[in-house]
């Protein structure tokens, strides 16, 4: 299986598709039982600074969006005085830095006098004295000044774009949600975990202020740097020697020092795969039941040594093989040298101590000034290069958190009322498919095809046949979440596509077979289903007991107050705080899904809706649930237009007024029960077949 990802969790605007059998432009490393495949760098990928020459038509497309996101942050309360503030803290450690090696050389000139001379000017001491212990004191404050700005600073913009963002992803529809290139934009724009996460723009920001504090550190301690050299014999013969120094140690970090790139992982070794299946097995608690009860312990044992003989040594980690490869790929030429080079200033400093003894002193502390100074400087220079492919990337990453809020939802709105009479939706509704067909997707096959019934106000339908027959589909066509690919649907004699999507799906409500629970308590996944009521408890209590659930939540010791499944973790366990609740409620989770639906169509007295969509409603209930749930639905007949998708037959199905049933995504039978039967078509031995078992 691919594991396809990235080195770092930083944002790319790497084009084209990654193909692990391309060899011109993918590398292919075999990693004991992996086979490792990396996006090939490009020959000046190593060189700082050389990546965002190719990035340079991306940051101009950013600017634009930087600017907006410039405006937008300042126009948040307070954060324009904050940003001023980190601004201040940033540029002041730029500059006392370098002033502070000013004075440092000032005072070796001092001690250079006086030994020279044999005299001190003792305010002249004292004043630069004071002026390098103001520049430490500066300088550490400028530090704490920007580290207690960042705090609120990234609070309040990670809270403004956090908001904004979620409506962004809340307005997709589903077709879009489900998009590949969606996930994709949305995955950039929102990680998988908020912990520690720092926001887009203050990270946008934040990288722009290192830029800027860099490029000013090099320009001012490089000024500072040839204002001390010009003023001490031999400053710059060590000044270019321990440069070398360094720069044979950057060359000996290339390799750790290599862009951010595509990559993907698998394994064909079956006992590896054989190995990790077992591990999973014995791990995992749901597998406990049938290794206990079928005496499977010592040959799941025995069956993993033997997986594990086989592989050997190889069988590690991919994160672990990994990492001892970068060891590996870490020694070169350049590491050899690294350690002795940096002690030829030390031997160059010996032998000219030699030629003038009578210096040692000065120059010894001109040594340290020098390598301090030089060590510095060539970390801010690398600092500045790489950091222009960090703004490039955070200008990419900025457009990226803007242009989410521009994603065109696929079902387009409407723009008819729905209803024109508000009165007309509390008598039901009529609904019509003529002709419908439609497929998923992606999908070659259709799901639905050549559909056509008309169903009345107020009439009862019942859709009936085997599995992935297109029963569900016609539900999620009714209320839009999909439109057909051919024909029309008819709501109350309009076109569907031309309603107004929010009228169209307030007056609609739908329970689907995979129902979900929100991570949210039991009483908000209720009152969820009506958000004008959500407030009310008489009526949440009210859904809860027609969907028939209040008994079993009332057992539970949060009661209504309950987390099926709590969104934050006590991080004092392993588990969720209310697991045991969330394993007792899930014997009603059905309950549940039909209480919000009962809040939304049945609780509230002026309530808008007038059609119902049920898909499998009592797929887990008990028969005498599933009794009372259908008793409550057919007392609402004529009062709500109602469609229900089963493959059970009996309960509604007497009822119903059309009956269709559905085979491969076509209608093959739509009728009466009483007109079905007397066909004997495929619904009469469907019947007869189920009707036996209680004979």
């Amino acid at each position: 299986m691919w594991r396809p990802g990235r080195q770092t969790n930083t944002f790319s605007d790497r084009k084209g598709t990654f193909d692990p059998t391309d060899t011109r432009h993918v590398k292919h490393t075999k990693l004991e039982v992996w086979d490792f495949y990396e996006e090939r760098e490009p020959k000046l990928a190593r060189i700082p600074g050389s990546s965002s020459l190719e990035k340079y038509m991306d940051l101009l497309e950013g600017l634009p969006y930087v600017w907006r996101m410039v405006k937008d942050v300042l126009a948040i309360p307070t954060c324009a005085v904050l940003l001023l503030l980190y601004a201040v803290g940033q540029l002041g450690q730029a500059i006392f830095p370098a002033l502070g090696l000013w004075y440092q050389g000032q005072l070796l000139n001092i001690v250079q006098v006086a030994i020279d001379t044999r005299t001190v000017d003792a305010s002249h001491l004292l004043h630069v004295s004071a002026g390098r212990i103001m520049c430490s004191l500066a300088q550490r404050a400028m530090a704490i000044l920007s580290f207690r700005v960042q705090e609120p600073l990234t609070a309040r913009i990670g809270r403004w774009y956090g908001v904004r963002l979620f409506h962004a992803r809340a307005r997709l529809d589903l077709p879009t949600y489900e998009t590949t290139n969606v996930q994709r934009q949305l995955d950039e724009v929102f990680p998988e975990s908020d912990l520690g996460k720092i926001p887009v723009a203050f990270e946008a920001l934040q990288t722009a202020a290192i830029f800027v504090r860099a490029g000013t550190q090099v320009l001012a301690q490089g000024f500072a740097l040839m204002q001390v050299l010009g003023e001490h014999r031999d400053g710059l013969l060590l000044c270019v020697i321990t440069g070398l120094s360094q720069g044979t140690m950057w060359f000996s970090q290339l390799n750790a020092m290599q862009p951010t790139r595509v990559w993907a992982a698998t394994t064909t070794n079956e006992e590896y795969v054989k190995m990790q299946g077992w591990r999973r097995v014995v791990s995992d608690a749901a597998h406990r039941k049938e290794i206990v009860a079928g005496n499977l312990g010592e040959y799941a044992s025995s069956e993993f040594k033997k997986a594990s003989d086989k592989v050997g040594d190889k069988a590690g980690e991919f994160r672990e093989q990994q990492r001892w490869e970068a060891v590996r790929q870490g020694f070169s030429l350049w590491t050899l040298f690294e350690h002795p080079f940096q002690y030829v200033p030390h031997i160059v400093f010996a032998l000219r101590a030699i030629q003038y003894p009578a210096s040692i002193p000065v120059s010894l502390a001109s040594l340290h000034l020098i390598q301090s100074a030089m060590h510095g400087l060539i970390a801010n220079f690398y600092r500045l290069a790489n950091s222009t492919s960090s703004v490039a990337e955070q200008l990419a990453a900025v457009r990226k958190l803007y242009e989410v809020g521009n994603i065109k939802n696929k079902v387009q709105d409407g723009t008819v009322p729905f209803p024109e009479d508000a009165s007309e939706i509390k008598s039901s509704v009529a609904v019509e498919f003529r002709n419908v067909s439609f497929k998923y997707p992606g999908a070659e096959n259709y799901a639905l095809r050549n559909i056509s019934f008309k169903l009345a106000p107020g009439q009862l339908c019942v859709i009936v046949g085997v599995n992935g027959s297109g029963k569900s589909t016609i539900l999620k066509l009714i209320v839009r979440l999909y439109d057909p690919d051919e024909e029309e649907i008819l709501i109350g004699g309009h076109d569907i596509r031309t309603l107004k999507l929010h009228d169209l799906r307030q007056a609609i409500s739908v329970l689907f077979q995979d129902f979900t629970h929100f991570p949210l308590s039991i009483r908000d996944n209720i009152a969820i289903g009506d958000p004008s009521a959500a407030g009310d408890d008489d009526h949440v209590r009210l859904a809860a007991r027609l969907g028939g659930a209040e008994s079993f939540i009332e057992k539970l010791p949060d009661g209504f107050n309950t987390y099926l499944d709590r969104p934050v973790r006590d991080l004092k366990e392993r588990r969720h705080s209310s697991d045991a609740a969330s394993t007792t409620a899930r014997c009603g989770m059905q309950g549940i899904a039909v209480a919000r639906t009962f809040m939304r169509s049945v609780v509230s007295e002026d309530t808008n809706v007038g059609l119902l969509l049920f898909d499998e409603p009592s797929a887990s209930l008990d028969p005498v649930a599933e009794h009372d749930l259908f008793n409550r639905l057919r007392e609402l007949r004529g009062s709500k237009t109602m469609l229900f998708s089963s493959h059970r037959f009996g309960n509604l199905t007497r009822h119903a007024d059309l009956i269709l049933y559905m085979n491969e995504s076509v209608v093959v039978e739509a009728g009466t029960h009483e007109e079905l039967l007397k066909r004997e078509g495929e619904y009469a031995n469907i019947w007869k077949l189920q009707a036996q078992a209680f004979m």
